[in-house]
Protein backbone atom coordinates (compact mmCIF):
# COMPACT_ATOMS: atom_id res chain seq x y z
CA UNK A 1 0.00 0.00 0.00
CA UNK A 2 1.75 3.42 -0.93
CA UNK A 3 1.63 5.85 1.65
CA UNK A 4 -0.88 8.89 0.93
CA UNK A 5 -0.41 10.82 4.51
CA UNK A 6 2.52 12.06 6.94
CA UNK A 7 1.08 12.59 10.27
CA UNK A 8 3.22 14.67 13.04
CA UNK A 9 3.35 15.54 16.42
CA UNK A 10 4.30 19.17 17.76
CA UNK A 11 6.69 19.53 20.75
CA UNK A 12 9.94 17.55 19.96
CA UNK A 13 9.18 16.86 16.33
CA UNK A 14 8.58 19.74 14.70
CA UNK A 15 9.81 21.81 16.98
CA UNK A 16 12.45 21.92 19.57
CA UNK A 17 10.47 20.28 22.87
CA UNK A 18 11.29 22.68 25.62
CA UNK A 19 7.61 22.82 27.65
CA UNK A 20 8.96 22.83 31.67
CA UNK A 21 7.06 19.80 32.54
CA UNK A 22 9.08 19.90 35.75
CA UNK A 23 7.66 23.28 37.18
CA UNK A 24 4.05 22.41 35.08
CA UNK A 25 3.99 19.29 37.07
CA UNK A 26 4.66 20.99 40.71
CA UNK A 27 2.22 23.46 40.16
CA UNK A 28 -0.09 20.83 39.47
CA UNK A 29 1.08 18.49 42.31
CA UNK A 30 -0.17 21.89 44.51
CA UNK A 31 -3.21 21.78 43.14
CA UNK A 32 -4.14 18.14 43.54
CA UNK A 33 -3.14 18.57 47.25
CA UNK A 34 -5.14 21.57 47.56
CA UNK A 35 -8.33 19.36 46.87
CA UNK A 36 -6.91 16.37 49.48
CA UNK A 37 -5.89 14.24 46.39
CA UNK A 38 -2.98 12.10 46.47
CA UNK A 39 0.22 13.82 44.59
CA UNK A 40 0.38 10.00 43.58
CA UNK A 41 -2.24 10.62 40.89
CA UNK A 42 0.41 12.62 39.06
CA UNK A 43 3.04 10.24 37.42
CA UNK A 44 6.23 11.33 35.72
CA UNK A 45 5.56 9.24 33.21
CA UNK A 46 1.91 10.24 31.77
CA UNK A 47 0.89 13.33 30.49
CA UNK A 48 -1.17 15.19 32.75
CA UNK A 49 -4.55 14.29 30.49
CA UNK A 50 -4.15 10.38 31.50
CA UNK A 51 -4.13 12.45 35.11
CA UNK A 52 -7.04 14.05 34.75
CA UNK A 53 -9.06 11.31 33.86
CA UNK A 54 -7.39 9.40 37.37
CA UNK A 55 -8.26 12.63 39.25
CA UNK A 56 -12.53 12.50 37.65
CA UNK A 57 -12.55 8.76 38.98
CA UNK A 58 -11.24 9.77 41.99
CA UNK A 59 -13.21 12.47 42.86
CA UNK A 60 -16.65 10.69 41.86
CA UNK A 61 -15.39 7.50 44.34
CA UNK A 62 -15.00 10.50 47.17
CA UNK A 63 -18.57 11.64 46.40
CA UNK A 64 -17.32 15.06 45.05
CA UNK A 65 -19.67 17.01 42.40
CA UNK A 66 -19.17 16.94 38.87
CA UNK A 67 -18.74 20.80 38.41
CA UNK A 68 -16.19 20.37 41.25
CA UNK A 69 -14.24 18.59 38.86
CA UNK A 70 -14.46 20.60 36.09
CA UNK A 71 -13.32 23.92 38.12
CA UNK A 72 -10.12 21.98 39.13
CA UNK A 73 -9.56 20.68 35.45
CA UNK A 74 -9.93 24.34 34.27
CA UNK A 75 -7.13 25.31 37.00
CA UNK A 76 -5.06 22.74 35.46
CA UNK A 77 -5.11 23.33 32.17
CA UNK A 78 -5.06 26.67 32.83
CA UNK A 79 -0.98 26.00 34.11
CA UNK A 80 -0.20 23.61 31.47
CA UNK A 81 -1.62 26.05 29.04
CA UNK A 82 0.63 29.33 30.43
CA UNK A 83 3.65 26.84 30.05
CA UNK A 84 2.89 25.98 26.59
CA UNK A 85 2.48 29.50 25.40
CA UNK A 86 6.15 30.40 27.05
CA UNK A 87 7.59 27.70 25.47
CA UNK A 88 5.58 28.36 21.91
CA UNK A 89 7.44 31.69 22.39
CA UNK A 90 10.94 30.58 23.03
CA UNK A 91 10.80 27.70 20.66
CA UNK A 92 12.86 27.04 17.72
CA UNK A 93 12.42 24.51 14.43
CA UNK A 94 13.95 20.86 14.33
CA UNK A 95 16.93 21.59 12.05
CA UNK A 96 15.55 20.43 8.46
CA UNK A 97 12.14 20.13 9.16
CA UNK A 98 10.80 23.30 7.09
CA UNK A 99 12.96 21.79 3.95
CA UNK A 100 11.09 18.44 4.26
CA UNK A 101 7.99 19.77 4.91
CA UNK A 102 8.08 21.42 1.55
CA UNK A 103 9.39 18.65 -0.42
CA UNK A 104 6.43 16.38 1.24
CA UNK A 105 3.42 19.22 -0.24
CA UNK A 106 5.50 18.93 -3.24
CA UNK A 107 5.26 15.02 -3.26
CA UNK A 108 1.57 15.19 -2.83
CA UNK A 109 1.15 13.73 0.38
CA UNK A 110 -1.47 15.07 2.43
CA UNK A 111 0.29 16.35 6.01
CA UNK A 112 -1.54 16.45 9.46
CA UNK A 113 -0.54 17.23 12.65
CA UNK A 114 -1.50 15.64 15.79
CA UNK A 115 -0.68 17.72 19.54
CA UNK A 116 -1.77 17.20 23.01
CA UNK A 117 -1.04 21.11 22.75
CA UNK A 118 -3.48 23.60 22.89
CA UNK A 119 -4.53 25.64 19.76
CA UNK A 120 -3.49 28.56 21.21
CA UNK A 121 0.27 27.63 21.11
CA UNK A 122 -0.04 25.42 18.70
CA UNK A 123 -1.72 28.89 16.33
CA UNK A 124 1.30 30.92 17.93
CA UNK A 125 4.08 28.28 16.68
CA UNK A 126 2.39 27.73 13.19
CA UNK A 127 1.61 31.71 12.16
CA UNK A 128 5.36 32.26 13.94
CA UNK A 129 7.09 30.07 11.52
CA UNK A 130 4.41 30.15 8.62
CA UNK A 131 3.51 26.63 9.08
CA UNK A 132 0.00 26.81 8.43
CA UNK A 133 0.69 26.43 4.08
CA UNK A 134 2.07 22.84 4.77
CA UNK A 135 -0.83 21.35 6.26
CA UNK A 136 -4.07 19.62 5.62
CA UNK A 137 -5.42 19.07 9.32
CA UNK A 138 -4.26 19.98 12.48
CA UNK A 139 -5.52 17.89 15.61
CA UNK A 140 -4.96 19.92 19.00
CA UNK A 141 -6.33 18.49 22.20
CA UNK A 142 -9.35 20.91 21.64
CA UNK A 143 -9.96 18.71 18.92
CA UNK A 144 -11.02 15.53 20.41
CA UNK A 145 -12.28 13.78 23.36
CA UNK A 146 -9.08 11.73 24.01
CA UNK A 147 -5.22 13.15 23.40
CA UNK A 148 -2.82 10.13 22.46
CA UNK A 149 -2.07 7.77 23.38
CA UNK A 150 -5.55 7.41 22.92
CA UNK A 151 -6.14 6.10 19.42
CA UNK A 152 -9.24 8.44 18.73
CA UNK A 153 -6.64 11.42 18.63
CA UNK A 154 -4.68 9.59 15.63
CA UNK A 155 -8.27 8.50 14.10
CA UNK A 156 -9.24 11.98 14.02
CA UNK A 157 -6.57 12.68 11.81
CA UNK A 158 -6.76 9.52 9.41
CA UNK A 159 -10.46 10.93 8.94
CA UNK A 160 -10.02 14.14 7.92
CA UNK A 161 -7.21 13.34 5.95
CA UNK A 162 -9.52 10.61 4.02
CA UNK A 163 -6.74 7.93 4.51
CA UNK A 164 -6.67 4.83 5.79
CA UNK A 165 -4.42 3.45 8.74
CA UNK A 166 -2.51 1.62 6.12
CA UNK A 167 -2.20 4.52 4.09
CA UNK A 168 -0.68 6.53 6.99
CA UNK A 169 2.68 7.03 9.20
CA UNK A 170 3.38 8.57 11.80
CA UNK A 171 6.29 10.73 12.70
CA UNK A 172 6.72 11.61 16.14
CA UNK A 173 9.40 11.65 19.04
CA UNK A 174 7.41 10.16 22.11
CA UNK A 175 6.46 6.98 23.47
CA UNK A 176 2.78 8.14 23.55
CA UNK A 177 2.91 9.05 19.84
CA UNK A 178 4.28 5.41 19.28
CA UNK A 179 1.84 3.52 21.24
CA UNK A 180 -1.08 5.51 19.52
CA UNK A 181 -0.04 4.36 16.00
CA UNK A 182 0.70 0.99 17.05
CA UNK A 183 -2.96 0.74 17.99
CA UNK A 184 -4.29 1.56 14.63
CA UNK A 185 -1.53 -0.38 12.75
CA UNK A 186 -0.25 2.95 11.59
CA UNK A 187 3.63 2.70 10.44
CA UNK A 188 5.40 5.36 12.54
CA UNK A 189 8.91 6.57 12.52
CA UNK A 190 10.18 7.39 15.95
CA UNK A 191 12.76 10.52 16.04
CA UNK A 192 15.66 10.83 18.29
CA UNK A 193 15.19 14.81 18.21
CA UNK A 194 12.61 15.47 20.94
CA UNK A 195 11.97 13.42 24.09
CA UNK A 196 12.51 9.90 23.81
CA UNK A 197 15.86 7.80 23.39
CA UNK A 198 16.11 5.45 20.09
CA UNK A 199 16.05 2.29 22.77
CA UNK A 200 12.97 3.83 24.08
CA UNK A 201 11.14 4.25 20.98
CA UNK A 202 12.14 0.82 19.69
CA UNK A 203 10.99 -0.98 22.97
CA UNK A 204 7.91 1.08 22.76
CA UNK A 205 7.29 -0.31 18.95
CA UNK A 206 8.70 1.90 16.31
CA UNK A 207 8.88 0.65 12.90
CA UNK A 208 11.60 2.76 11.90
CA UNK A 209 13.88 5.20 13.96
CA UNK A 210 15.53 8.26 12.72
CA UNK A 211 17.92 10.80 14.44
CA UNK A 212 17.05 13.79 11.58
CA UNK A 213 14.48 15.32 10.23
CA UNK A 214 15.95 14.49 7.11
CA UNK A 215 15.45 10.92 7.04
CA UNK A 216 12.02 11.18 6.68
CA UNK A 217 12.17 12.00 2.83
CA UNK A 218 14.75 9.13 2.19
CA UNK A 219 12.32 6.60 4.18
CA UNK A 220 9.06 7.55 2.55
CA UNK A 221 10.95 7.01 -0.68
CA UNK A 222 11.88 3.55 -0.11
CA UNK A 223 8.63 2.25 1.63
CA UNK A 224 6.73 3.89 -1.55
CA UNK A 225 9.20 2.23 -4.13
CA UNK A 226 9.14 -0.69 -2.61
CA UNK A 227 5.04 -0.93 -3.46
CA UNK A 228 5.85 -0.15 -6.88
CA UNK A 229 8.75 -2.15 -7.83
CA UNK A 230 8.13 -5.70 -6.18
CA UNK A 231 11.02 -6.95 -4.72
CA UNK A 232 12.27 -4.49 -3.26
CA UNK A 233 12.70 -5.30 0.69
CA UNK A 234 12.70 -2.59 3.60
CA UNK A 235 13.64 -3.68 6.42
CA UNK A 236 13.89 -1.55 9.83
CA UNK A 237 17.62 -1.95 10.55
CA UNK A 238 18.91 -1.04 7.42
CA UNK A 239 16.01 1.08 5.48
CA UNK A 240 18.93 4.32 5.04
CA UNK A 241 21.46 1.41 3.49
Amino acid sequence: MTIKAVIFDLDGTIVDFNIDFKAARAEVTRLLTQQNLPSFLLSRNESLFVTLKKVEKRMKEKGKEDQEFVKLKEKVISVVERYEAKAARETNLIPGILETLKTLREMKLRIALFTANGEKSTNHIFSRFGLRQFFDAIITRESVLAVKPDPVHLEAALKVLKVRPEEAIVIGDSIRDVECARRLKVLVLGVTTGFSSIDELTRAGADYQASSSTDILSLLQKLNKKNVHAGVKVYRQDWKN
